[in-house]
């Protein structure tokens, strides 16, 4: 074929692919609605495949993976009902369908979830999305996308307080969404890109389509987040990623802005110019890298002071079994002279997630995923609740909160202003071998456990109890 062809079909072909990548709203086709139903609560199992001599580094039930998707739950008081999001199964299968639905409180319901983005064949659960309510309470679902190679996108519900219907607003890079609605101002959203890395961006928006440029606030070699807002105030913990490699991840970040990304602080208050890039800075709080532990961030919330309380595991080595021994759930807490740490209890694995509640009365509570679990080895475990009555210096187990279950449960997550009847939202699943998956929730004392109905046969059904110690039944 002619040199001159050759290029005609090159262009051609490359015009054909970026045609096709383009958003439907830059194509000026109609807007992409969302409102199809799934007949059931069914969460996504997936494996890394990344096998050592003591398993994978992580698989089982995650749809509410990753810590780094936050918030996946918001209780609205207006609507008196739990909204939340999940990564979804298409017929049980490792297929992600990304989710959203509610929990009526007044009637104890849930509706048939809607499918609001269908990944089009992908089983990975870092496409899971995250939740935002605005002022309004239309509902919004930011969905992950991976790297630079699956884009995210933004939806917004069709009418306030509903899960009924989605539009799609936008589609851009974004992984690990994290999107907080400041009252009057309208969005500050922390996210990754994968662009030297993963490292950490932020953008603003007021109405959720046109979006400031992203600007980037952590660039040393990679980092994974956890963000959590107070009124106006946005904060992080993040940890970093020495020469770009997850797997040495170590350290322990802190910053906050009050003023939409205007300006960032540390714990101290002290201002902080941004991006960083050198890994001791004014933001760091511990330097794991030199004690020679990795940092796997959970969650953080605010104390009565106003200062940052983070719970997290340390450990030894990336691959699981022995060899990262001691792991420890760690709590880190500001104070009027420097940072402290309680080590609460040990951990079976590096991606065994659970929850921080710093509450009103002065308890301060953890529920995780922190007994031994039927698959001791893989990561999840039995749930727990432990609390604390003197700031985080001592911790106790006060209640088991799963017992005899059949598979492990993890990444346990906690609502934004969670309603002490759905105060935890966590999947289970088996990390040694394809499994079902379940959706639970539980109540703030951690004496009762509901799961989402499998299959449902009406538009609305009611969670089933768990009885301590029975097997999911994949019918109900």
């Amino acid at each position: 074929m002619p040199l001159k062809c050759i290029l005609s079909v090159v262009l051609l072909g490359m015009l054909a692919v970026v045609t096709s990548a383009a958003p439907a709203e830059d194509a000026g086709s109609a807007p992409v609605i969302s409102r199809d139903k799934d007949d059931g609560y069914r969460g996504i199992w997936f494996t890394l495949g990344q096998f050592s001599e003591h398993g994978d580094k992580y698989s089982g039930g995650l749809g509410t993976y990753t810590a780094n998707h936050v918030p996946m739950a918001i209780y609205s008081p207006q609507a008196n009902k739990t909204f939340f999001v999940y990564g979804g199964a298409k017929q049980g299968k490792r297929y992600l369908l990304v989710m959203a639905s509610y929990y009526d409180h007044e009637r104890h319901t849930v509706p048939r979830p809607t499918i609001v983005h269908d990944k089009g064949g992908v089983d990975d659960p870092h496409d899971n999305p995250s939740l935002c309510l605005d002022e309004q309470g239309y509902v919004w679902v930011f969905v992950s996308g991976r790297g630079r190679h699956r884009p995210g996108f933004i939806y917004r519900s069709r009418q306030p307080y509903s899960v009924d219907g989605f539009e799609q607003l936008g589609q851009r890079e974004l992984t690990y969404p994290q999107p907080r609605w400041i009252e009057g101002r309208g969005f500050l959203h922390l996210f990754t890109k994968y662009t030297k890395g993963r490292e950490l961006y932020w953008s603003t928006s007021r109405d959720g389509q046109a979006w400031t440029a992203d600007q980037k606030f952590a660039g040393m070699g990679g980092h994974y987040q956890t963000s959590h807002q107070r009124g106006n105030l946005v904060f992080t913990a993040f940890n970093m990623h020495p020469g770009g490699n997850v797997d040495k991840r170590t350290n322990l970040y802190y910053l906050q802005t009050d003023d939409m990304g205007q300006t960032w602080r540390n714990a101290a208050g002290d201002p902080v110019g941004l991006p960083l890039a050198d890994a001791r800075n004014p933001a760091l709080v511990r330097d794991y890298q030199a004690e020679k532990r990795l940092v796997y961030i959970h969650d953080l919330d605010l104390d009565r002071h106003g200062r940052p309380v983070i719970l997290y595991i340390t450990s030894a080595d990336y691959k699981p079994g022995p060899g990262g021994d001691p792991r420890w759930w760690t709590v880190a807490r500001a104070t009027a002279d420097g940072w402290e740490y309680t080590e609460v209890t040990r951990a079976n694995h590096n991606y065994t997630t659970g929850a921080l509640y710093l509450e009103d009365d002065g308890t301060w509570r953890i529920i995780g995923p922190t007994e031994p679990g039927p698959q001791p080895v893989g990561s999840g475990a039995e749930v727990a609740v432990w609390t604390s009555r003197d700031e985080g210096k001592t911790w106790r187990k006060d209640r088991d909160v799963t017992v005899g279950s059949p598979r492990n449960h993890n990444y346990v997550r906690r609502p934004v202003g969670a309603h002490p009847d759905f105060y935890a939202f966590w999947a289970d699943g088996d990390p040694d071998k394809l499994s079902a998956s379940h959706l639970y929730f539980a109540n703030q004392a951690g004496d009762r456990v509901w799961r989402l109905p499998y299959n449902m046969a009406d538009q609305f059904a009611a969670p089933v109890a768990v009885e301590r110690g029975s097997p999911p039944n994949e019918g109900k």
